[in-house]
């Protein structure tokens, strides 16, 4: 049974896939960090609320509605984790592609990214081991494995904040070579790792065809709830159309790729997490574009920022 077994499954994933895995996340974060300048960073500062706003939504009300979700659907324990882990991730490498195609606030879409990324580097292992630890199930995984979060912060710096600092950097010093580069890279990127997805997807197919009828729907649901949290909160907030929908996306778009890196470095390919995970990377693109379109085809009404 599935109840039985799924916490026990390890999905195929060696060390030289992992390498791969590694270089290309970096490579997408480069990508991405061509765009972003220091002013990104300075928004914080200039204009607070919709950036707080966006990262409180991303990094507090996701992961608690996350774990009232676990709590009300008692999913597997490696489930519940990969769900803990999604929710801690930061938002997705193409979320300022989707904002911009549902007509939000790209520049804030990019700042958010760009304080999401940094902040990620302690917020998503702290999280990861906060909620984790408060479902007994899970709290147990999390015993057994013995993951430090110090280590997991080292990683997740080298994944993410490395490549956004030279990323950052190379735009400060060249502008015009960075803006060219950064056209390419991000379709290059996001293409390469598709294939690696898809590739891990087929070699594990039988597999994970077993287990995707009872992982569908929960991913269906937590995704839908991540873009509710980011419009809810957004609206709550009271900020203009634009804001609302990049909020909306960078909620609901989450990082699976370094979800699927930290689950292959830290828990060996955990069945139930790699399974969600991975489902969450391929339906968060469909459910995003989805969105996307349908705002792309809405006119944004007039509000007041307060």
């Amino acid at each position: 049974m599935i109840e039985t077994t799924i916490d026990a499954v390890r999905i195929n994933f060696n060390t030289e896939t992992l390498w791969i895995l590694n270089l290309i996340l970096a490579f997408i974060m480069f990508g991405v960090a061509l765009d972003i300048t220091l002013n990104d960073f300075k928004q914080l500062i200039r204009n607070p609320k919709p950036v707080i706003v966006g990262i409180l939504s991303q990094f507090i009300v996701l992961p608690f509605i996350t774990f009232l979700l676990v709590l009300m659907i008692k999913p597997m324990p490696s489930m519940a984790l990969g769900m803990f882990l999604v929710a801690a991730c930061p938002g997705g490498n193409i979320s300022n592609f989707i904002s911009s195609l549902a007509k939000g606030n790209t520049a804030l879409s990019v700042t958010l990214t760009a304080n999401a990324t940094l902040l990620a580097i302690f917020l998503t292992p702290l999280n990861l081991s906060l909620w984790g630890s408060l479902y007994e199930p899970t709290n147990l995984m999390l015993k057994e494995i013995a993951i430090v979060p110090l280590e997991m912060i080292e990683v997740v710096s080298l994944i993410l904040g490395v490549p956004l600092v030279m990323g950052v950097w190379i735009n400060h010093r060249f502008h015009q070579l960075a803006r060219k580069l950064s056209k390419y890279l991000k379709i290059v990127s996001i293409g390469f790792f598709i294939c690696l997805i898809l590739v891990v997807v087929f070699n594990n197919w039988l597999l994970i065809k077993e287990y995707l009828v009872y992982v569908f729907w929960i991913v269906l649901l937590h995704n839908a709830l991540a873009f509710l949290t980011g419009f809810s909160l957004a609206e709550l907030f009271k900020l203009p159309a634009p804001d609302v929908r990049s909020i909306t996306i960078e909620t609901g778009i989450q990082n699976s790729g370094l979800g699927l890196v930290l689950i292959f470095t830290f828990f060996d390919g955990l069945g139930g997490m790699a399974i969600l995970t991975a489902f969450w990377g391929i339906w968060h693109l469909i459910s995003g574009l989805l969105l996307g379109s349908f705002w792309a085809n809405k006119s944004i009404g007039k509000k007041v920022s307060v």
